[in-house]
């Protein structure tokens, strides 16, 4: 459980560095987006080594009813997490779309994980992304919504999201874990 801990927690330091050390982070240039970009990959791997060692110490078990509402949550969190790329009218009503995708996805895996280390893997990801929106919002008070969305960025963004939805559904099954028949 150690390494999970340790990967959940090295994720929010090396994402937030820029908010926790604004002066050395900005000193830093380049290199410091490759600091970041080294801490973020050690810390998947991190957490996926401690993942898959850690005790599955079960905490709840919900009906099968949690599985189909994951299926349905993730639909909207793989569209969040591509929103603020995109050129949808989406863009411009949520401050915050990968990380909002991202405490969706992590309470939709809530749902159907219900030990110990999902709830640190998923609860600690899901409690970084509503700490980084504080942080964000408490830095850069002064929003500005995107307005240039499109209806045909809409759609776009719809596509994408129905492709990526089945890829990630197939992704998790090739590696024995089918979203569409049992867990996540």
């Amino acid at each position: 459980m150690g390494w999970l801990i340790l990967g959940v927690l090295l994720w929010g330091v090396s994402h937030e560095f820029k908010r926790l050390a604004p002066g050395l982070r900005a000193s830093m240039g380049n290199a410091g987006k490759g600091l970041v970009a080294v801490g973020s990959l050690v810390a998947i791997w991190l957490m996926v080594k401690g993942y898959k060692a850690a005790d599955p110490t079960p905490l709840w078990q919900l009906g099968d009813w949690a599985r189909y509402l994951n299926n349905l949550l993730m639909v909207p969190a793989v569209a969040l997490m591509g929103v603020g790329r995109s050129k949808s009218r989406l863009r411009g009503m949520i401050r915050h779309p990968m990380l909002t995708g991202v405490l969706v996805w992590a309470v939709a895996h809530l749902l159907v994980n219900g030990d110990l280390p999902s709830l640190v893997l998923f609860g600690g990801l899901g409690v970084w992304a509503v700490l980084s929106m504080l942080m964000i919002n408490r830095a850069e008070p002064d929003y500005v919504p995107y307005t240039e969305g499109s209806v045909k960025g809409d759609v776009r963004l719809a596509v994408i999201t129905v492709a990526l939805f089945v890829l990630i559904g197939g992704v998790h099954a090739w590696l024995g874990v089918n979203p569409f028949s049992g867990g996540a």
